[in-house]
């Protein structure tokens, strides 16, 4: 959405918006920071611009459902995640100074419009959680039989030694037996 900043620049003191903003971001593409997450809905998008003796400031909340699996059990986990966003808003002429890292620290109008999608999906990716559990005392799964273990316990013997970590056990157990001999 384009909001229309010509009043703001005209000496108007505020606008406020409320928008939902469709996401076309896949998430089964392997290398998004999305990665298997699913959003039922749109963005919720709500804020608003103030305009101080020619300072503007853009603050706005965005809320978005989502669904996706633990991390530990593969569970289906399912929420909403909310952000909270504060940035300067500015026309693009009077950032000409400024080098390629601080622009993000603006909203940046163009011909009087303010476009603030991109960056909102951009910020969507950076902030959103890498990893969710349907608990935090999630037990997960097995590792040799895959049974989810906040079901309950499964019959495999855990205390067997997995046979590329054997070398390390002699090892430490020469290493006891000299530590005896001491």
């Amino acid at each position: 959405m384009k909001l229309d900043l010509r009043p703001l620049l005209a000496g108007d003191r505020l606008l406020e918006f409320d928008y939902e903003l469709p996401l076309d971001i896949m998430s089964e593409d392997a290398g998004s920071f999305l990665f298997g997450v699913g959003f039922p809905s749109p963005m919720k998008v709500k804020g608003e611009i103030t305009n101080t003796a020619g300072y503007m400031k853009m603050a706005l909340t965005l809320s978005v459902e989502y669904a996706a699996e633990c991390a530990r059990c593969l569970s289906p986990v399912s929420g909403e995640f909310t952000l909270d966003l504060e940035k300067t808003v500015a026309p693009r002429n009077l950032l000409s100074d400024l080098d390629e890292d601080r622009l993000d620290d603006y909203a940046i109008i163009e011909d009087g419009f303010l476009d603030i999608d991109e960056q909102l999906r951009e910020q969507l990716e950076m902030e959103f959680p890498s990893r969710f559990l349907c608990r935090e005392d999630c037990l997960g799964l097995c590792h040799k039989c895959g049974k989810n273990l906040n079901e309950g316990k499964c019959d495999c013997d855990h205390n067997e030694i997995d046979p590329r970590l054997e070398p390390l056990r002699r090892i430490l157990e020469e290493m006891k037996k000299e530590n005896n001999k001491k």
